[in-house]
């Protein structure tokens, strides 16, 4: 049965809600969260979810100054904030125990939505998703994040869209799990990976072709390559080799599958790419791989201007709660820009949507405030005949 999210039955904060509207179509037919015994929940997944946007949104740095805003701001106390405040103990349970399948249900949900929405801007290549691994700095309580002795890092693997420049799939390890077994639980039948070299294996080429996975991945320039067919190039053009070949030492590393292999320079530096992608142009492949920097481009920002990695939850579960409403905060984001600007998210208009926000809380303020004293005023008159 569908659910009803009602983001308009707190305030009429226009511009607020016209960037979290599209959570109402998100939210439809996600799990219910309930309360784990008999004490009701003292903060829904509503209040949860909006809580963690609103951290995002507003470039938080810690849960503490989240919860202080939610308690003394008058926006965040009558639109974000449950109706009877939140404690610290309450806002740290929920968010490091309950609220995960409900988070990632909005964030898959929110993501369909999204690429319905935003326009494609390089078709031709088909689905390309850029893959690759981000560190966290995390704290040396929380034990599960393994890195190095004395030092505790998580990682985060995101596979981002690189035609409509927003996040496809998101996993949690610790900081020195490996990142090359998540490309196949992130591409999908239809997907291209664009990976750097650090994801070169050759024996996982051999295993994604099986698998039937598409992938354009840089290689180091000193792998060995043997030469099957070696095709034409234009010597105009700034690719120089094109060629199906077997990667690697035979009897030792070399691939069993063979792969086509691009060679591409740009500003005299030298990119060999390895591809299963044969309906492409050699200039084609140097294009997609190109792109590939979109996904740095979208950490950079992500962590810059979302806050993401301030961590307010030192559990496996919390942090992943935590990403998930910063992903779900950017496509917002993503949706919003398109849709009022016809432009991709930019901190420019980030900072147009909070102005607005708290431009739109100055006016219902005054109104409200003008509303209380006529009611004010007419209870007395009303007090005075009695």
């Amino acid at each position: 049965m569908p659910r009803t999210f009602q983001p308009h039955q707190k305030g009429q904060n226009f511009r607020f809600y016209k960037f979290f509207k599209p959570i109402e179509e998100a939210t439809l037919y996600m799990p219910t969260l309930t309360s784990r015994g008999n004490r009701p929940l003292q903060m829904t997944f509503d209040d949860q979810l909006k809580a963690l946007v609103f951290f995002h949104l507003e470039e938080h740095h810690s849960a503490q100054h989240l919860l202080q805003v939610l308690e003394e701001d008058d926006f965040a106390r009558t639109e974000i904030a449950p109706k009877d405040g939140i404690k610290k103990s309450s806002f740290s349970e929920a968010t490091n125990s309950r609220g995960l399948e409900q988070f990632m249900y909005v964030f898959e949900s929110l993501q369909a939505q999204a690429s319905r929405i935003l326009p494609k801007q390089h078709p031709e290549l088909g689905n390309l998703i850029g893959i690759d691994g981000s560190l966290i700095d995390a704290t040396l309580s929380m034990y599960w994040a393994d890195y190095r002795k004395n030092s505790k890092k998580a990682k985060v693997h995101v596979g981002f869209d690189l035609n409509q420049a927003i996040p496809r799939k998101v996993f949690l390890s610790e900081g020195n799990g490996a990142e090359r077994p998540f490309v196949s639980k992130i591409l999908s039948d239809d997907d291209t990976g664009v990976t750097d070299r650090g994801y070169q294996c050759h024996k996982r080429f051999d295993q994604w072709q099986g698998d039937g996975k598409k992938f354009i991945c840089r290689i180091k320039a000193s792998t060995k390559k043997f030469i099957i067919e070696q095709k034409q190039v234009n010597p105009d053009g700034i690719v120089f080799f094109d060629a199906i070949v077997l990667l690697g030492t035979p009897g030792i590393n070399q691939t069993k599958k063979p792969l086509r292999l691009v060679g591409y320079e740009v500003e005299n530096v030298k990119y060999w790419i390895a591809t299963n992608r044969y309906d492409l142009s050699s200039e084609q492949i140097a294009a997609a791989y190109k792109l590939r920097w979109n996904i740095e481009n979208f950490f950079a920002w992500w962590k810059r201007h979302l806050k993401v990695y301030h961590l307010i939850a030192r559990s496996k579960h919390g942090l992943m709660v935590q990403i998930l409403a910063g992903l779900i905060t950017y496509l917002l984001l993503a949706i919003y820009c398109h849709q009022t600007y016809n432009e991709k998210v930019s901190i420019k208009r980030v900072r147009q949507l909070r102005i607005q926000i708290q431009n739109e809380l100055r006016c219902i303020g005054s109104a409200y405030q003008t509303y209380l004293d006529q009611k004010n005023q007419a209870n007395q008159r009303f007090y005075a005949k009695t």
